[in-house]
């Protein structure tokens, strides 16, 4: 009777174990919660003390570059003046709700259209529209000489659209410019594309984020212009570009690129990137538009002129547009 009552006196030693277990459990759990809330706390304080651009704007990161291979529309790029066919918002009013008042004048548009002499049923669409507009032709492609010939016919303007190395080194097609040709290859090779279009006014870059950024082609492209008295539209594929800077301190009649129209094959995009494109021009005075050959541009295209006119839209070549 007396060891029964021994054994039922205490904890036994298996409780004891358990207990202590749980003892330091939860010992490990209260140090990591306060560990982590003076982290929290430190982080919270470090933040406040910062300005408050920096600790509310994020890390800067790269202006995304899109490039499309042949045939896919050939090689649409986008630069830091658009980001994925969307150019920045413009805007009549200053911060505040203070109007900013229009350039004087009726507001200039240019459009151009390139990648043309691949499909010649579309080209021949825009050929047919109402407006000034200007055909950025490929070299040594089908229909290279046919729609040349036929835009100058229709008082349409007329432009190389010169292929130039992309960033992703895909083949932008017969006729190219690289990185890698000697000085007196890409004089050679500029000539030779300059000679398929001889109704060509002026040259604009087919993709060539890579050729535009770098000083050396630019140089040699531009020399060649400036001897053949030719423009450069600077496309801006590439926010790196130096193109346009190059060839106005060259003495190169230039511009740029303002907004690209398709980046998306569908009507209602390319509808509101007219809109934006208006009111860029509303704002600066001029814009300057690049599409391509697709059925959704031109019908878009169709359907936004008169509204653009009725806003007081006078549409121009591209040359008229470069200084």
């Amino acid at each position: 009777m007396a060891k029964r009552k021994r054994r039922g006196g205490g904890p036994s030693l298996l409780t004891l174990v358990l207990l202590v277990v749980l003892a330091l459990m939860v010992g490990a759990l209260a140090a990591s919660y306060v560990s982590h809330a003076k982290l929290t706390f430190g982080r919270q304080q470090r933040v406040a003390q910062r300005p408050l651009a920096e600790a509310t704007m994020p890390a800067a990161t790269p202006v995304p570059v899109l490039e499309t291979p042949a045939p896919a529309w050939d090689g649409i790029e986008t630069g830091n003046r658009v980001v994925a066919g969307v150019p920045r918002p413009v805007s009549t009013t200053a911060a505040g709700g203070i109007h900013v008042p229009k350039v004087a004048g009726k507001p200039r548009v240019a459009i151009i259209v390139d990648d043309c002499g691949q499909w010649i049923a579309t080209e021949r669409g825009f050929l047919a529209l109402p407006v000034p507009l200007t055909m950025s032709v490929l070299p040594d492609v089908h229909y290279t000489k046919t729609i040349a010939g036929e835009a100058r016919a229709a008082g349409k303007g007329v432009m190389l659209h010169l292929p130039m190395e992309p960033v992703s080194h895909i083949n932008p097609g017969p006729g190219k410019v690289t990185t890698e040709m000697s000085d007196g290859a890409i004089t050679d090779q500029v000539e030779s594309d300059l000679a398929q279009v001889p109704l060509a006014a002026g040259v604009n870059n087919h993709e060539g984020s890579e050729a535009t950024a770098d000083p050396r082609v630019m140089r040699d492209v531009l020399a060649v212009l400036k001897r053949r008295d030719k423009f450069f539209i600077d496309s801006m594929t590439s926010g790196r570009s130096v193109g346009g800077k190059m060839a106005s301190e060259d003495g190169v009649p230039t511009a740029s690129r303002d907004v690209f129209l398709d980046n998306q094959a569908s009507v209602a995009y390319t509808e509101e990137m007219l809109r934006r494109l208006l009111e860029v021009a509303q704002h600066n005075g001029y814009a300057i538009a690049i599409g391509h050959p697709r059925p959704t541009t031109l019908e878009a295209l169709r359907a936004m002129i008169p509204q653009m006119q009725a806003a007081g839209v006078e549409f121009v070549l591209a040359q008229d547009l470069v200084h």
